[in-house]
């Protein structure tokens, strides 16, 4: 090796080693944070926990979503995919090393004479050849090193977004199973009232029989119990339609899945501390996941800025040569050794490269706009969340009082219509008021539930991010 090429190869080293990579100012969104939540919570409020399902005071919720973590394809479909990016990661990040490749290689021809005192004799003549092949790409600018904290950004974004699926997953598997409870306390609440509408039936066929009813106080109070019976299908069929949903959450066919609890109102509704707003942007996966993407993003940009510039390559070749396959190691074998380094400097490509650099910017403001996107999106989530469990648990306080009354009404209606003091009207009107009382509140019970998990989910459902994020590395 002469003395020129060491020296270029010592040069080329030294400004590898300088630290000279091009660097893209990580671009954030401006995000305004207020002090305190407009809702305020109540002085026994509980933080989030990570299994905050377990607050809810249902055993069979609790079963349910131990299955759904184990079984659910929605779950196995997000961690295939944190597994396909961390793979990546591994692919990416092979550029920062060098390529080592062998090769071996043989030839041999037989050559034949014509004619001659040797006619018909033969020439054997074989070669063999072993080879070593060494190439390494200069780093110089830091574009294989940005393909590489993309690669890990995008790898960490693909986790967070399977956190999201879990906290989602969860979510969904107790909206479900309250959606069930709370449709067979309705289915309950109909059939109880289509036995008072059919006990008022026989009420009013026994005073028409005695001809203190007409006939018309028979058709509207049978037509009264018929609408009761027809009430019911429509729950029935919700009923199992919400079953067959639950039943694909936990990972398991719909048929013959079924759930235990009768109804919805021995569930309890937590009271749940929400904390700073400030707090938010680190206990949502979502926004960790958006973040994430931003910083893969940022790393892009680099990489295209760096794909610019010159590209310098060192090669290194060591090789055994031989005349004959037998004697690869014996003293007729030539040895060779080469060493090159070869400098590519993109001249004109029509744009390419330019354009390239112009999208990977694009991306990363499109990126600040989603990420700003989201935080908002979060902000607006906790406040309607909190919304609803203040007003909500104040609802249900005042339909359970107009229940009262509507009961009280009723009993009054069908004493003064015994007594013929009123007539049939008031006892259906007392009915459907009653009816339509019962069915609010339960429907009331079941969005303060659900306000509840959205508020849980809002709030990240006590996921706390285990690293830094990726663009803060």
């Amino acid at each position: 090796m002469n003395k020129w090429v060491q020296r270029s190869i010592a040069v080329l080293l030294v400004g590898s080693l300088s630290g000279c990579a091009i660097v893209s100012p990580q671009l954030t969104p401006d995000v305004p944070v207020a002090g305190t939540w407009n809702e305020a919570t109540g002085t026994d409020a509980a933080a989030v926990s990570p299994t905050w399902w377990t607050t809810f005071g249902s055993p069979e919720l609790q079963s349910l979503v131990a299955e759904a973590l184990a079984g659910s394809p929605d779950l196995a479909i997000a961690t295939a995919r944190v597994q396909q990016a961390e793979a990546q990661v591994r692919v990416v990040g092979a550029s920062l090393f060098p390529v080592l490749s062998a090769d071996a290689g043989a030839s041999g021809h037989r050559t034949r004479t014509v004619g001659g005192a040797k006619s018909g004799s033969a020439i054997v003549d074989s070669a063999g050849s072993i080879g070593l092949t060494a190439s390494y790409e200069l780093d110089l600018w830091g574009k294989n090193r940005a393909g590489v904290r993309s690669a890990e950004s995008s790898a960490a974004a693909a986790r967070f977004d399977r956190d999201t699926a879990q906290v989602t997953l969860v979510s969904g598997v107790a909206t479900s199973y309250f959606d069930i409870l709370a449709l067979r306390t309705r289915l309950a609440i109909a059939r109880d009232n289509l036995a008072t509408a059919q006990n008022v039936l026989d009420v009013v066929n026994a005073r028409a029989r005695n001809g203190a009813a007409s006939a018309l106080d028979v058709s509207r109070q049978e037509a009264t119990v018929l609408s009761q019976q027809a009430a019911l299908l429509p729950l029935q069929q919700q009923e199992r339609q919400t079953l067959a949903a639950l039943a694909i959450l936990v990972g398991r066919p719909p048929e013959g899945f079924d759930v235990k609890a009768p109804g919805i109102t021995d569930l309890h509704v937590p009271t749940i501390d929400p904390g700073l707003p400030s707090t938010l942007l680190v206990r949502r996966p979502d926004l960790a996941s958006a973040e994430a993407q931003l910083a893969a993003a940022n790393a892009d940009v680099a990489a295209a800025r760096a794909a610019m510039l010159p590209t310098i390559t060192l090669t290194g070749t060591a090789g055994l040569a031989t005349a004959a396959l037998t004697s690869i190691a014996s003293s007729g074998t030539t040895l060779a050794i080469g060493i090159a380094a070869s400098l590519l400097q993109p001249i004109f490509d029509g744009g390419r490269l330019r354009g390239q650099k112009a999208v990977a910017e694009s991306r990363e403001r499109e990126l600040v706009e989603t990420y700003r996107k989201a935080i908002l999106s979060a902000f607006a989530d906790v406040e309607e969340a909190l919304a609803g469990t203040t007003r909500l648990g104040q609802q249900e306080q005042l339909q359970a009082d107009v229940q009262t009354r509507a009961q009280e009404s009723l009993r009054l209606a069908q004493i003064r219509y015994k007594a013929g003091a009123d007539d049939l009207l008031t006892v259906l009107d007392a009915q459907r008021t009653l009816f339509a009382a019962q069915d609010q509140l339960a429907q009331v019970q079941l969005s303060r539930l659900q306000a509840a998990v959205s508020l849980y989910k809002a709030l990240g459902g006590g996921w706390r991010e285990a690293e830094a994020p990726a663009s803060s590395a």
